[in-house]
């Protein structure tokens, strides 16, 4: 086996067992990430995976960059494609509730969960998860100014507090989607979110849009 070849099929490896542990946590958690359960059900040696990450801890880390990567597709790259400013939000927003809605990992929101899980649990688990939100809650500010500034916003508009507000309707939808099965909820934070805004929060038809631009 050509040294290329092995490189490649290491990088297909790992990439296959992080596939399975960011949906594995989404469900179980972060804590329920484990070198056997990851070798049981990829039907790997424990060797196998522990050679990957070296310890529980890595692997844990490894499975928040996924989780990122899996964000970052669905729902913060098609926002890019709208203008600065209120499409721009809109566009976050409408890409944010369509993924949860679309039920892209089985567990709902994975930093809604991995937040909830290490919020008071110091270390490099809980540092990577606050500062992947803070950049998520920063970019949403950052929008939101740039709105105001055009006027497209009322310029009182507290940013931080509508930043605060957006995400608990986003918590709230997870928590009935995932708790409490509840398909009417997309369409209630989209209503919700679309009075926090004052325009409305398109169901599928802004993020095709956005999409296709």
């Amino acid at each position: 086996m050509s040294p290329r070849r092995s490189a490649t099929e290491a990088r297909q490896t790992r990439s296959d067992i992080l596939a399975k542990a960011v949906r594995l946590a989404s469900m179980e958690g972060l804590e329920g990430l484990t070198i056997g359960r990851l070798a049981t059900d990829l039907g790997m040696s424990k060797s196998g995976v522990l050679g990957h990450f070296g310890s529980k801890e890595d692997l844990q880390l490894a499975t928040i960059d996924r989780a990122a990567e899996i964000f970052a597709r669905e729902v913060a790259h098609p926002a890019e494609r709208a203008a600065p400013g209120l499409p721009r939000l809109r566009a976050m927003l409408a890409a944010w509730v369509s993924c949860l809605e679309r039920r892209v990992l089985p567990g709902g929101c994975f930093f809604t969960a991995a937040a909830a899980e290490f919020d008071d649990r110091p270390g490099r688990v809980r540092n990577t998860i606050a500062g992947l939100a803070s950049v998520w809650n920063r970019d949403l500010y950052r929008q939101i100014r740039t709105a105001t500034a055009a006027k497209d916003l009322p310029e009182e508009t507290d940013a931080d507090q509508l930043v605060f507000e957006i995400e608990g309707v986003i918590l709230s939808l997870n928590n009935a989607l995932q708790l409490h099965r509840d398909t009417t909820a997309p369409a209630k934070a989209r209503k919700a979110l679309t009075r926090l805004v004052g325009h409305p929060i398109a169901a599928l038809t802004l993020l095709l849009t956005v999409r296709a631009a």
